[in-house]
This record gives C-alpha cells, sequence and structure tokens, in this order.
C-alpha cells in the first residue's frame, strides 16, 4: 500500500482567516517502509509573513520572493500525491492548508477520507501522555538532534518513523496493533475459492513389492536376520 507522509509550513493558523501555505515536505512509504522518493516545494504566500510564524519556521519574505504561486506548480504535487492516504500530525490543520490552496485555485480538493493523523492514533496508543513530533520521537528513540527549527520535509522524515512506531514498529504485520486505524479508506478482504486436492495415495504397488522381496532375497547374512535368532 502506497501512503504519503506530509507536513506543511503556513504563515499562521487559519487559511479561512488569510493565511497561507508556504512550504510542503512529503515522503513516499510503500507497505510502511520509506522508498527515497519525496517531494519538497517552497510557495509565495501573496502577502506578508508574521514575525511570529518566521520565528517557528525560519522561512522570510526574502527567502519566498523568488518561489512559484501555489497555482504556478501545484501540478508536480497533484501528480506526486495521486490517490494514496496522506498522512500527517495533527491532519486536520495540513488539509485545511492543502484543500485551502487547491480550492483556491480551481483544483478538486483532497476528500478527508484519505486522511491519517498521528496525533489520533498517539492519544489512542498513548493516553494522557504528551503528543507532540518531538515528544513522539523522544518515546521511540528518534534521532531529531538535527531539528532546530521547524521544516517540513524534515518533519515528514520524522514523523514517518514516528508513524511506523505507533503502529507498531517494523513488526506490524504480526497483527499486534489490530485495534489501531491504519488507514482512514475501507478495505474489504475477498475470500478466494479454496480448490481441494483428492488426498495421494504412497501405498507400493504389487509389482515394487514384488521387485523389492526378490532384491531382499539375494541379499546374505542380513543384519535382521543374525538379530532374529538372538
Amino acid at each position: 500500500m502506497r501512503e504519503i507522509v506530509f507536513d506543511t509550513e503556513t504563515t499562521g493558523l487559519s487559511f479561512a482567516g488569510g493565511d497561507r501555505l508556504v512550504e510542503i515536505g512529503c515522503v513516499e512509504m510503500i507497505n510502511r517502509v520509506e522508498t527515497g522518493r519525496t517531494f519538497h516545494a517552497y510557495y509565495h504566500p501573496e502577502r506578508n509573513m508574521p514575525a511570529e510564524a518566521q520565528a517557528v519556521h525560519g522561512i522570510s519574505e526574502v527567502f519566498l520572493s523568488d518561489k512559484p504561486k501555489f497555482a504556478e506548480a501545484v501540478d508536480d504535487l497533484i501528480a506526486f500525491l495521486d490517490d494514496a492516504p496522506l498522512v500527517a500530525h495533527n491532519a486536520g490543520f495540513d488539509f485545511s492548508f492543502l484543500n485551502g490552496e487547491l480550492q483556491r485555485c480551481g483544483r478538486p480538493i483532497v476528500h478527508v477520507k484519505r486522511m491519517v493523523d498521528t496525533l489520533q492514533i498517539a492519544r489512542s496508543r498513548h493516553p494522557g501522555a504528551k503528543h507532540t513530533l518531538d515528544a513522539l520521537c523522544s518515546r521511540f528513540g528518534i534521532d531529531r538532534s538535527h531539528r532546530v527549527l521547524h521544516g517540513a520535509l524534515l518533519d515528514a522524515q520524522l514523523l514517518a518513523q514516528v508513524y511506523v512506531e505507533l503502529l507498531g514498529g517494523r513488526q506490524i504485520g504480526l497483527g499486534l496493533v489490530s485495534d489501531v486505524p491504519i488507514a482512514t479508506t475501507t478495505q474489504v478482504a475477498v475470500r478466494r475459492p479454496v480448490t481441494v486436492r483428492p488426498p495421494r495415495q504412497f501405498r507400493a504397488s504389487e509389482a515394487e513389492l514384488a521387485a523389492h522381496a526378490a532384491f531382499v532375497a539375494k541379499l546374505q547374512d542380513p543384519l535382521w536376520g543374525v538379530a532374529a535368532l538372538e
């Protein structure tokens, strides 16, 4: 199964309030294993960058001044996402900006059924604990020493590791986490008809038994013969 783990950086907390998406980072996973394929892009927000937002991710207006607008570069993103489930931490936030940008430029939005929220999974598995990305990295022993500021691709790469751990680590195929929703799409298992073969007969034929008896009769002083005399 192909999934995309992604993260965004924005100018603020509300697309409806006028904030915009400025960075997106995506990591491709097949059967919960990273393939090495990633997608990373910066976008010109067509507005100013608030100081409080820049303090979080370090992205300035000057840096974004020569970057394309979302609508100008959206095709590459859509092609990479394709129809895969999208995994994010506090996914409602990232989806609101992704779908806001898509709708703003007249593109189909991503259906909520494709959303997988690692924050909800973490709360389900570890109620009462801290569920920030940093806290989850610490819980699972994931190195985040190179994470000084928020960055979409780096955070997506860390989240991909956290996601695997939340679903039971690399032993998820053993069914240890059957109570955890691993995707929001509905999948129905189809049982294929089983063909029952008749039992095979391995008994020696009459000809084989006769050949064996003739061979044994030619043996001189067989060990079993001595044992029988004793």
